[in-house]
């Protein structure tokens, strides 16, 4: 048989495998349901807001190459000298035979670097621009957001890192382009934008840039629009700032600040989104007033919330624009809102929660070199002041804050979890009879707090005094009740945050036998994108928000629960547990068996 015979064969037989390989891989969302956004309950078109989220694409380049000029045969490197060294001809041979066993070693690094990796890099852009036109095509997303790494290194020059950045805008989000100016900060710039690339035209020929050091202008906010009046925004690209865009507190500097702002848009702003009137059920709220719902998307530098950090006035405008963000938000008891924190370190987790452990690295000066997450002080100033949370049931809205989540990467594996806080002095009750799986019990032996890297020093690293100081809350009673009631007891610790993954059973049981409802506690979800890099599966992340009229804006959407009943009996935590099938009594009982 000829040959061109059987290639013929073998490429009919091949011809469906290829087709259907082909199909898939460009109609893939037509088979899995989750590559879409889910419809709201009971309504005729889609969600307002639509963001599709993607973490850390981390564009490689030129520093994963090797070297202009670097040998190819490493393994012959001194290889002169050490013959000139050698006193006796076996030790000389033994050389030249070690060099040579070397050459299949160097030829695979050899082609490893300058064939392998660059086809890879060459490769990963496309198929990252796969996955971000595909999902755009089929899940129609009016908001696209990157949560940071959009590129591999900080260290890099100017010349690479424009270099990334073209490819960034001229292949993956080929067609996109970035906020203006006008829409992040309120007031356009003299510098012209690319809408080719997303870059200034002086950026376009690739050659070093000098740095123009100006005083920053801490201008941000202030931009408020109806919600989907301007369809440009599925043609632009939210990008927040990642440790491989600008580094850590430790090294973050203004000239890093200034490239990434130049090419991707500004590392702290935020927008004010107001849902539209044609999506209010006027009907159902015939009589009643209400502010026009409104969803504020916030864009925050968690790089530089820890200390210490290499460059205080970096920092300290961070903690400017938190303060923008408390004293510009609605009150915390208006329901007509919500906030999206869009970000890139998580919020402190304890070990085990997610693939993450909480870990601090510094540099010698004792910058902050490396953190898989914020600190724990970081993150209760971000849910507290952010999200108005409180663990003092006498706050402002009892506590409960403001609805919304909190969205950011940089753990490629990702996470979903929600934090919650206890409240001193509110008695919380759960049903008589929970079932097991409805209730989360703690382990039976004790945990062991991980160590971080310079723990001894971290509670003074974290601590931070830029943030605006709210008058100490108490767990005091109003000034209604009785003088008795009022006298002065010892101070106690404020109850930590805690965190559970997400989806979460709706009760908790305290190490001391207590029953906690979770959808009595303040609240609100934090999800880690998984990485949209080859190696975790180019995963994205769909994220829809209701109209509020008709459904509570996820996560945090619950109040505290309806008074007790006769139709649904209720206990106290503090009643005894006799019931031997009550799962926290059996989990006790085990406890106290342990323990002796």
């Amino acid at each position: 048989m000829q040959l061109s015979r059987v290639l013929f064969l073998l490429a009919l037989a091949l011809a469906p495998v290829a087709l259907v390989g082909t199909t898939w891989l460009y109609l893939y969302p037509l088979f899995d349901t989750a590559c879409s956004f889910p419809s709201p309950p009971n309504a005729t078109a889609p969600a307002p807001f639509r963001l599709l989220a993607l973490g850390d694409p981390q564009l490689e380049g030129d520093s994963s190459l090797p070297k202009a000029g670097a040998k190819i045969f490493r393994s012959f490197n001194g290889l002169e000298d050490d013959l000139r060294d050698a006193e006796t001809a076996l030790r000389k041979a033994e050389l030249v035979w070690a060099a040579v066993r070397g050459i299949p070693k160097d030829l695979r690094k050899a082609l490893q670097g300058y064939v392998s990796k660059p086809v890879d890099i060459w490769g990963n852009d496309f198929y990252l621009a796969h996955i971000v036109r595909t999902l755009r095509w089929w899940a129609e997303p009016s908001h696209v957001a990157v949560l940071g790494d959009l590129l591999g290194s900080q260290w890099v020059n100017d010349r690479e890192f424009e270099k990334r950045a073209r490819r960034y805008w001229g292949t993956v989000f080929r067609g996109m382009e970035k906020v203006s100016e006008k829409i992040m900060t309120g007031y356009e710039t003299a510098e012209k934008v690319s809408q080719k690339d997303g870059m200034s035209e002086e950026q376009e020929d690739g050659g070093e840039n000098e740095v123009v050091q100006e005083t920053r202008e801490k201008k941000w906010g202030g931009t408020v629009e109806i919600l989907g009046e301007d369809e440009c925004w599925k043609n632009r690209v939210i990008n927040i700032a990642g440790n491989h865009d600008i580094g850590y507190a430790g090294d973050i500097d203004t000239s890093r600040i200034a490239r990434f702002e130049r090419a991707f848009g500004n590392v702290n702003w935020d927008i004010v989104f107001k849902l539209p009137n044609t999506t209010l059920d006027h009907s159902s709220n015939e009589g009643q007033h209400h502010d026009i719902p409104a969803l504020r998307l916030v864009i925050l530098n968690t790089m530089n919330l820890d200390t210490p950090a290499f460059d205080g006035d970096l920092q300290r405008e961070t903690y400017e624009f938190i303060n923008h963000v408390i004293t510009t938000a609605r009150s915390v008891t208006d329901k007509t809102h919500a906030t999206i924190l869009l970000t890139h370190i998580p919020l402190h987790k304890e070990a085990g929660v997610c693939v993450d452990s909480p870990l601090f690295r510094f540099f010698d000066h004792g910058g902050v070199k490396e953190q898989n997450m914020l600190s724990e002080h970081a993150s209760k100033i971000v849910l507290e002041s952010i999200f108005g949370l409180s663990s003092n049931q006498w706050a402002e809205g009892n506590g409960f804050g403001r609805r919304g989540i909190i969205v950011n990467g940089h753990d490629h594996a990702g996470c979903d979890v929600l934090h919650y806080t206890t409240q001193p002095g509110v008695e919380n009750a759960c049903p008589e009879n929970i079932d097991e799986e409805d209730i989360h019990l703690p382990p039976i032996l004790p945990d062991i707090e991980p160590k971080l890297a310079g723990e001894e020093t971290l509670e003074s690293i974290t601590s931070n005094d830029t943030l605006t100081d709210a008058e100490p809350q108490h767990d005091t009673p109003p000034d209604s009740q009785p003088d008795s009631q009022l006298d002065p007891e010892p101070q106690t610790e404020d109850p930590k945050w805690q965190v559970l993954p997400f989806p979460h059973r709706p009760y908790r049981a305290t190490p001391d036998g207590k029953c906690l409802p979770l959808t009595s506690l303040p609240r609100i979800r934090e999800v880690t994108l998984r990485s949209m890099m080859g190696e975790f599966s180019g995963l994205p992340s769909l994220f829809p928000t209701p109209n509020p009229y008709h459904s509570t804006l996820p996560p945090h959407s619950l109040k505290y629960p309806a008074h007790p009943s006769a139709a649904s009996p209720i206990r106290s935590p503090a009643s005894p547990r006799s019931n031997r099938s009550d799962p926290i009594a059996r989990w006790m009982s085990l406890k106290s068996s342990v323990e002796a």
